[in-house]
């Protein structure tokens, strides 16, 4: 038996009978990446199936996530939990082997992927974060950091914009250890490539300062030597990114090879059979011979091998540096420290922006928290976002030149900002945040969207949070980002009224175990005596009146204070009201339903909700009876001065929907 070529093949027709037993899948990338797949995971990947949460492991990312079938037969070959059974019931309910790859749903899956492209700015993030953090831990003899990250990508990853703005900042920064495996096989759902992707890739990522290789699978099938020379060429160049584009042929061995019948679609049970009998494998379904598990195992055994060397490695440097040593492994830990301890953190006397405040708190936070690291889509001046240095700190750059900064500096990269984001916060380490205007939120929002599918803590600043932007117009102006980021499940938003809001919802976003948006105001908001840690709760009561309140007057951001002036407003005309602040819906929605019955009482059915942002959020709070004011059409360019009031944002307004809402009650 060739061992090898049996294990390759392996590779493929396993794929294609989970996907064939399923009729659901992506045989084609399996079946021709195998090679690929194989030559990575028996030659090169450092990963010890029994730990992968070891620190010092190779990463591997499916970007080309639709091919999750391959993911799923290397975990069962390389014994890393998924046994036959698993990939029986592919892509099944309750099964360990979804249609795409899922994050904390099964082992060794480093990322969730699917949505083309994230996964390439993921392994960005990986492979930034394994940098800094080498940078800033590792000493001469003690490479306690030093591992690659490779990710497997398609056409379709690399038609996406997100993967351009990703590769170029990664050749902008000099990921020497990130190395792309590229399947090349010109094929997508639609048919050839001819029609859409015609661009010369090498020279587009040469251009992007990446190491450029080719290795032609077409030629010469199951090539392992040529594409292991490739990437020991690439790991050689630690000065660079590498790209390895590997020319395969979808669905390779099969009837349907070269075609795009076989992209998205189980092969059919005659084609299966054929296709068994061209690559010579004469196993019953799901079974696999012996020596392909002990083949396997010569690698896992190397990499449990390496992992005890790297212990003793850490040994000897906890011994010759005891403080790095014990800081390391809290920030691998992702431990936090004492937020109410730190001084000043909800101290604030002036009117101020919440962009001000929270400048404030992240330098605060960034002092205690040495895993603390981001930085903004070129808007840092704006969206005040840095770490700034102190006597005690200094924060630096993170660049080609300088590894070891904090402050990160994304470019024009929504998009990839935020997905890299995400990898930085898979890799462990780092506790990742990043920063743009409110409204380019859209930008980011493919990326959110998994932060929070995965339940990755990532802190999102969002400022120039309304039409507070004023003369930028309607353009940079948000109305629906609000609902949008709401509607997201597992995701926080916060849009605090002052300071100690503001100082809250950092707290919460670096507490747990979720991503949070900070929505953050430009212009000056007043700082509330009865504001503060209370805002952890969600939503509270900021100003009472005596007795059972007459209307609730619920608002956030920079339209609470016009519910605080409206109720003094009522308050002459012998009308009793409550201020609500909801700095943040979710959290408000965690609280008991005691909790949220004092602060918004059922009985008391006349509301007025106020915010400057389309209206939907609201309906759930207003009830039958309540009003809102805010946002029904797109802002307009002119000064926040202005526009507010032309708007219908005055005490008067609020004033006259919270009598309206009263007569409804009658």
């Amino acid at each position: 038996m060739d061992v090898k070529k049996t294990t390759i093949n392996a590779i493929r027709i396993l794929s294609a009978e989970a996907i064939e037993k399923a009729k659901s899948g992506h045989p084609g990338l399996p079946m021709g990446c195998a090679p690929i797949a194989y030559t990575l995971f028996q030659n090169f990947l450092k990963f010890n199936p029994k730990d992968m949460k070891w620190d010092d492991r190779d990463r591997f990312i499916l970007s080309a996530g639709h091919g999750s079938a391959l993911n799923y037969t290397l975990f069962h070959l390389y014994k890393m939990g998924i046994e036959k059974e698993d990939l029986m019931s592919f892509r099944q309910l309750g099964s360990k082997t979804p249609g795409h790859p899922e994050y904390g749903h099964t082992y060794g899956v480093e990322t969730t992927t699917g949505p083309l492209g994230q996964g390439i700015a993921n392994a960005v993030g990986m492979a930034l974060a394994e940098a800094h953090l080498a940078a800033k831990y590792n000493r001469p003899g003690y490479e306690i950091v030093n591992h690659y990250t490779y990710a497997l990508c398609g056409d379709g990853c690399l038609e996406e914009g997100i993967s351009y703005e990703a590769c170029s900042f990664a050749g902008t920064h000099a990921l020497g250890k990130l190395i792309l495996l590229y399947d090349d096989n010109e094929i997508t759902i639609e048919g050839d490539t001819d029609v859409t992707f015609k661009e010369n890739v090498g020279a587009r990522f040469a251009a992007q300062n990446w190491h450029v290789q080719h290795v032609d699978f077409v030629a010469s099938p199951d090539d392992v030597d040529a594409l292991s020379k490739a990437i020991e060429a690439a790991k050689a160049r630690t000065d660079k990114p590498s790209v390895i584009i590997c020319h395969t042929h979808i669905g390779y061995g099969s009837p349907l090879e070269g075609s795009a019948k076989c992209h998205g679609a189980p092969l059919g049970a005659d084609n299966l059979a054929k296709s068994k009998e061209k690559l010579g494998w004469e196993y019953a379904p799901f079974e696999c011979p012996q020596e392909v598990f002990d083949h396997c195992a010569i690698a896992t055994t190397a990499g449990a091998a390496k992992q005890a060397a790297w212990e003793q490695v850490f040994a000897g440097y906890a011994e010759a540096y005891p403080e790095l040593a014990a800081e390391y492994k809290a920030v691998m830990a992702g431990e936090k420290p004492d937020f109410d301890a730190i001084e000043g953190l909800y101290d604030f006397e002036k009117p101020m922006a919440t962009r001000q405040t929270s400048a404030k708190c992240l330098n605060l936070l960034a002092a205690k928290m040495p895993q603390l690291m981001g930085g903004s889509a070129d808007l840092g001046p704006s969206n005040l976002s840095e770490m700034k240095d102190t006597d005690t700190v200094k924060y630096d750059t993170f660049s080609a030149k300088d590894f070891s900064g904090r402050n990160m500096h994304y470019g024009i990269r929504e998009h990839a900002m935020a997905a890299i984001a995400n990898g930085m916060q898979l890799h462990g380490g780092i506790q990742a945040y990043c920063a743009t205007f409110f409204v380019f939120s859209d930008y980011c929002k493919p990326a959110m969207r998994l932060s929070a599918l995965m339940k990755q803590p990532v802190t999102y600043i969002m400022t120039h949070d309304s039409i507070g932007v004023g003369e930028d117009g309607p353009t940079h102006q948000p109305i629906e980002q609000l609902i949008m980021l709401r509607s997201i499940p597992g995701l926080k938003v916060y849009r605090p009224a002052d300071g100690k809001e503001t100082a809250a919802a950092w707290v919460s976003a670096l507490s747990g175990n979720e991503p949070t948006v900070l929505v953050l105001s430009r212009q000056n908001l007043p700082q509330y005596e009865n504001s503060g840690k209370v805002a952890l709760k969600g939503g509270y009561v900021l100003e009472d009146c005596e007795g059972t309140p007459d209307v609730l007057l619920m608002g956030t951001g920079s339209e609470v204070e016009l519910c605080v002036k409206a109720k003094a407003a009522l308050a002459e005309k012998g009308v009793k009201a409550r201020v609500i602040s909801m700095p943040c819906f979710e959290e408000f929605e965690k609280q008991s339903a005691e909790y949220k019955e004092s602060v918004m009482p059922k009985a008391v059915k006349a509301r007025v909700c106020v915010e400057a942002a389309c209206p939907y959020s609201w309906y759930k709070y207003a009830g039958d009876c309540g009003e809102t004011v805010c946002m029904e059409s797109f802002g307009a360019s002119a000064p926040a001065g202005t526009l507010f009031p032309h708007f219908g944002f005055t005490v008067e307004n609020v004033v006259a929907k919270a009598l309206t809402s009263i007569e409804k009650t009658k």
